[in-house]
């Protein structure tokens, strides 16, 4: 039963570690059950570089989400994301014995997975193989080839890899603490299950997930993910410029990036001025915010350029209907909607991960910078790709039906037994009673 279904998502970040505790309600939402989360200082870009630190901080939030939640955790659900990784669309293509039987779930499962005997190069290893439109005896492009007649199956696939010493350290990582991993997840991914609707997805969509290190971009269309990437900026780039513009500590820097910040220079009063306390017996230093917003403005821009060159090298440009989608931390930068619609003429939302979710105790799940954590919860529940959940459920049906019959089966024979007995004994009886008169 998915209601009975624990999963535990651990998002390992550049800024913070957070692990969520969830599971299925009678409504068939996510409740969560308990989070934990840590500072993350072991990780830079998306990537483990400290082993130890890491390992520190996921024991924090590991810790937190138990006491939270009441729930031994031993296996999560991880998410991957860095500078590393890369995707790549590649043709397969397999050829069945007869064209007369219909194509079955087995052969789209083996033409997925002889795509993981893909060669890539050296060093990496690959984490995601995504079907995108089939082929069946050339005839073609076809969502979902299931029960269609025909001898050569073919299709294009959306191939991610990284690289695998970032891998290898967050396996070591996760061993060091006592766990298990179920299912290592590409992050924008895992985002998009948390803030995307269907609708949007059918439509096509570009999700952009600003983290601390990293900006991730999934963009879909038709309800499959056409295209990923991975932007080696994000917050922490912004609140390093403010260190240096304003010539202030970074601390200081990153609380006036988060209180006092603006995406659009244009929106701030030039006369708003904000104080912040000096060194020791040194005078407090005054900042404007609109210089403030200028510095912020200008890195902005630039990570909102690479977005939208991915975008048109998707080749997705004009059918993104949706528009574009905002989430993560650094979405919650004020004006920051208006400067991305501004820059790429298409509309966008700030999207928070309450798609799928039910009620619970803990409201700061809600935010933003928890999409990522949300959707490694919800990859426990359901597959990326919908095809894959549509076959899953066959195949339940499928194995409920075998088994249901074979139940009937074994019932019937002892069933027939008794049956055929009772009637000898009838019979018995009656003659029996014959002979004696």
């Amino acid at each position: 039963m998915q209601n009975d279904k624990i999963v535990v998502g651990l998002d390992i970040g550049t800024t913070k570690i957070c692990a969520i505790v969830g599971r299925k309600n009678e409504f068939d939402k996510l409740e969560i059950l308990g989070m934990g989360k840590a500072v993350s200082e072991g990780v830079i870009r998306g990537m483990v570089a400290n082993i130890d630190l890491t390992v520190e901080a996921i024991a924090k939030a590991i810790k937190e989400a138990e006491d939270q939640s009441g729930i031994d955790i031993k296996v999560v659900n991880v998410g991957i994301a860095g500078q590393h990784i890369k995707s790549a669309i590649h043709h397969g293509s397999i050829t069945r014995s007869s064209n007369e039987d219909e194509i079955t779930v087995e052969d789209v499962n083996r033409l997925t997975n002889d795509m993981y005997k893909t060669v890539i190069p050296p060093g990496n290893q690959i984490i995601h193989v995504m079907p995108q439109d089939y082929l069946v005896d050339y005839e073609g492009p076809i969502v979902d080839p299931v029960g269609m007649a025909g001898v050569k199956l073919e299709a294009d696939f959306h191939i991610i890899t990284a690289n695998t010493t970032a891998i290898n350290s967050i396996n070591k990582c996760i061993r060091k603490v006592g766990l298990e991993i179920e299912h290592l997840i590409l992050e924008p991914i895992a985002s998009s299950m948390a803030t995307l609707t269907d609708e949007e997805k059918e439509a096509g969509v570009c999700l952009v997930d600003i983290g601390g290190g990293t900006t991730d971009v999934a963009i879909f269309y038709e309800n499959i993910i056409r295209h990923t990437a991975v932007i080696p900026f994000g917050g922490n780039i912004i609140t390093s410029d403010i260190k240096q513009g304003c010539v202030v500590m970074q601390n200081q820097a990153e609380l006036l990036k988060t209180k006092f910040g603006r995406a659009m220079a244009e929106e701030v009063n030039p006369n708003e001025i904000v104080s912040i306390p000096g060194l020791r017996n040194r005078a407090p230093k005054e900042i404007s915010i609109k210089n403030l917003s200028h510095i912020i403005q200008a890195r902005m821009e630039e990570i909102i350029d690479m977005v939208h060159s991915e975008i048109i090298l998707s080749g997705y440009e004009n059918k993104l209907a949706g528009g574009i989608v905002i989430t993560g931390g650094g979405s919650q930068l004020q004006n920051l909607r208006q400067l991305f619609e501004y820059m790429t003429g298409m509309d966008a939302r700030t999207g928070f991960p309450n798609e799928h979710l039910g009620k619970g105790k803990i409201d700061a799940v809600k935010s933003p910078m928890y999409a990522t954590s949300v959707g490694l919860v919800l990859a426990g529940f359901r597959a990326i790709d919908d095809r894959e959940n549509r076959y899953m459920e066959l195949g339940k049906m499928t194995t409920n039906s075998r088994q249901k019959i074979e139940k009937e089966e074994n019932s019937g024979v002892p069933f027939m037994k008794k049956l055929n007995e009772k009637i000898k004994g009838f019979l018995i009886d009656d003659l029996e009673d014959k002979t004696e008169y």
